[in-house]
This record gives structure tokens, sequence and C-alpha cells, in this order.
């Protein structure tokens, strides 16, 4: 046999060795064990398997054309070049069709972990209720969640491209083992949930497109990587009016900011203290100014989150809390540039969040931003007050509305009347009624729920309050 039929063969062997191997691959429905509850739903599980089972059908179409076009060459070396270079692409596609296996399959897996699997199914209901918008008609996409070592959350948006091509068919949501303890996972979740609105709803564009169409060049990014920025270039301008460079910091950060501000309008104070945990770093990187960073620098981004607050649900909290971020890290310990830099875009908060609540979106049905997102009851005086008449079985009488419980949950922990392992049981029982919810003919706040949980009403532990 002489070269080039002898490479032939080769390669044959070789396409004829990835097309057994993608036959092996079974229905994720028949290798994940996981009980019941933990699984995802269904309606994700059918996304995803039919997304899978399209992407093979296509590889093994690939495979057949690449095997006849083979078979039919003649043994010569423009063939044997010819057929290498297809067989190289075919491998890619067999590389990308792995990767999407390995994407769901690393989420599935951590299911039939005991405990952390119901606590995931439960992140998930909690994940496709943040989603929920009222007065807006959108196709919501499924959401499932994993957790993953790390500082940082993050997402793979449904029907982006997922590695190698294709459209992904649910929002794959990951959270950091770090944050899976109370309230603060929330903060992380929403975020994240709020993300995938954002795209939804083209939030992010159509900040872009009312800034562009105000005439402000300040507002438009110009082209060109500009690194970190130097502080004493942000602060060049007078603080009277806010400089371009401000605005452009802004819009760039536009994507995070507006992730921000729908975990705010979920769940309150939550979302903001969670914000501060995360970003409770050394101060070097709270006080890092990068415009090829998508996300804030840390120390802006947390009096952000406090204005947003302010201005969704009014109350003297948000100048308490402030304060305290301001304790934390005191202008006193930044450089004077940071200090005027800093200041500059402090002092451009208030028109800033002006400006991004009355944005007329156009898929928010003519409402501004603020109206749309400032979610009824989710005021701190009414989040107290909900407190008060659920405290005794709250993992039972918040159940039915997961964004509602994390609000009142949070708002009570920071007030002072809600001690931290008690908050942490009843999330912990929260997850576990709204995966077991699914599977059983009640709702997550039945009283048969309580009962086949064996969730016997428990006294908590009352801190004294610190806020009223």
């Amino acid at each position: 046999m002489n070269a080039c039929a002898n490479a032939l063969r080769l390669l044959e062997q070789e396409v004829l060795g990835i097309r057994a191997r993608l036959d092996a691959q079974l229905p994720y429905a028949l290798q994940m064990p996981m009980v019941p509850a933990a699984n995802i739903s269904d309606e994700a599980m059918s996304a995803i398997e039919r997304h899978m089972q399209a992407a093979r059908h296509q590889l093994r179409r690939r495979i057949g054309r690449f095997l006849g076009a083979l078979r039919a060459a003649r043994p010569e070396p423009a063939a044997v070049a010819r057929a290498q270079r297809r067989y190289a692409m075919l491998k890619l596609y067999f590389h990308a069709a792995l990767t999407h296996f390995e994407i769901f399959a690393e989420v599935l897996t951590q299911r039939s972990q005991h405990g952390t699997g119901v606590w995931l199914a439960g992140l998930d209901v909690a994940a496709r209720d943040g989603l929920l918008q009222p007065g807006v008609a959108i196709d919501l996409p499924q959401v499932i969640c994993y957790v993953e070592r790390g500082h940082g959350g993050a997402i793979r948006r449904a029907r982006t491209r997922l590695p190698g091509g294709g459209a992904n068919p649910v929002a794959v949501i990951r959270m950091p083992r770090e944050r899976m303890v109370g309230t603060g996972l929330a903060a992380s979740l929403f975020h994240e949930v709020g993300h995938q609105a954002a795209a939804l709803l083209d939030l992010a564009n159509a900040y872009r497109r009312a800034a562009a169409g105000d005439g402000q060049q300040g507002l438009r990014l110009v082209s060109g990587g500009a690194g970190a920025m130097p502080a004493a270039r942000l602060a060049a301008r007078p603080a009277a009016t806010a400089p371009p460079q401000v605005w452009r910091a802004w819009e760039r950060w536009i994507s995070e900011i507006v992730a921000d501000l729908w975990a705010v309008s979920r769940v309150g104070i939550t979302a903001t203290c969670g914000l501060m945990s995360v970003v409770s770093l050394p101060r070097a990187f709270v006080l890092r100014i990068n415009l090829d960073d998508p996300h804030p620098a840390p120390w802006i981004r947390v009096k952000l989150s406090v204005a947003m607050g302010r201005a969704l649900y009014p109350h003297p909290q948000w100048d308490a809390l402030e304060q305290v971020w301001e304790r934390l890290y005191p202008r006193w310990q930044m450089s004077a540039g940071q200090r005027r830099a800093f200041a500059q875009l402090d002092q451009s908060i208030p028109a800033f969040v002006a400006r991004l609540l009355a944005l007329r979106a156009p898929r928010l049905g003519g409402r501004t931003l603020g109206q749309a997102l400032r979610l009824p009851g989710r005021d701190p005086a009414n989040l107290l007050r909900l407190w008060r008449l659920v405290r005794s079985r709250p993992h039972q009488y918040l159940a039915d509305t997961p964004t509602l419980a994390f609000a009142v949950l949070g708002q009570a922990r920071y007030s002072g009347l809600l001690a931290p392992d008690v908050e942490l049981r009843t999330i912990s029982a929260l997850l576990q009624r709204w995966a077991l919810a699914g599977y059983l003919p009640w709702s997550a706040g039945s009283a048969q729920l309580s009962e086949a949980l064996n969730q016997r009403r428990q006294p908590l532990r009352m801190p004294v309050a610190a806020y009223a």
C-alpha cells in the first residue's frame, strides 16, 4: 500500500472513531443520578436535549459527507492534503460538540450532590422569579444554576453563541461557593439574572442610544483601549460640571450597572449589602478605575448601588449605609488624584441615576425604567412590616415569591432583626421548598408542604433591633 492510500485509510479510521464516540453519547436523562427535586425543570432539560440532538445530527451529517468524499478520493497527494484539511475542520466541530456537552454536564452532575443539588434546584426557581417583570410580555428562557470555587458569579445568557457555534438553549448561572450563605447569595444571583433581563429588554443598548441622541459627545465611547484611566485625567475638569470622561466611564460600565439596578429593584438593600461583601477587597483593588473592565470601580459601584436604592425605595437607611461604606474605605486613604477622580464620579451620580431611571426603553411599554422596576411593596418600611407578620414561620409564609422572600430576609438582617444563623436555616428551608414544590401538588407556601417536609414551627432567636 502506497503512502497516499495509507494516509486516506488512517483518516477514515480517525473519523470512524469520532463517529463511534459521538454515538456513545446518551441523553442526559439516562446518565445523571439525582433525586427528582434536585433536577432542572422539564422545560430546561428538553431544551438542552433538543440542542444536543441537533448538534449531534449535524455532526453526523458532516461525518457522512466526509466519509463519502474520502472513499471516492484517488490515492494521490493532492487528495490527501484536501482530506487532511477537511478532517482538521471536522475535529474542531467534534470538539465544539464535546464542549457543549461538558457545559451542561458540569451543571447537571452537581445535582447529585447531597444537599447541594436541592439548593441549586431552589435557586433555579428563584432565578426564574427574578426574571419576571410586571407589565412586560417577554419570552422568558429557562434558567439553571451551578456552583464553582472563586470570588464572583457569572452567566452564560440564553440565546447567545456557544463556543464553536450554536445558540445557548438555557441561561446558565454560575454561583461562587462562598456566596452560598445567607441572603448574600441573592445579591449575586439577581445581579446575574439582571444581565439576562437586560438583554431580553435591550436596556443597555437603549441607554447608549438615548445617550448618543442627547448630543453629548462625552457620552460616546471612543475606539481604542484606554487601559487603566489615570485619576488625574478623570479629574482634569472643574467639579461643577461632569467632564466627558465621567460620562464615558458610566457608559462603559452600563451593562454591569443595569444588572446592579435590577438586583436592587428585586431585593432592595439585600443587593447592596451583598455587593459590599463581594467587593470588600484590599484597598488597591477597590480604588482602581479601569475602563477596560466592564465593572465600575468597586468604591464608586457601591455608592451607585446605594443611590439607585435610594431613588427606587427612598428611606434614611440608604444614607446610613453610605456612611458605613465611607468608613470602611475612607477617602483619606486615597491619593490626591483618586480623591479628585472619585469626587467627580460621586458628584455625577445623582444626574446619572436620574438619567438612567428616566430611560424609556422600547420594550417597557412606554414606562420609564424607574417606573417599571419600582416594584410595589419592596420599600423598606413595608418589608419590615412583612417581617413582623411572617417571622414566626418565614420559610412558609414567604415561600410563594422568592424575590420578596430574599428582600424581606435581607431587610430584616440589615435592620438587626434576624440573626445570621437563623437567616441561613430559613433560606435553606426556602430553597428546599422551592425545589420540591414542582414535584408535589402543593404550592411552595402551603401548609401541606410544611407537613411533608416536617418543617415544624420553631422559635426564632430575635436579636435586638439596630434600625427601625
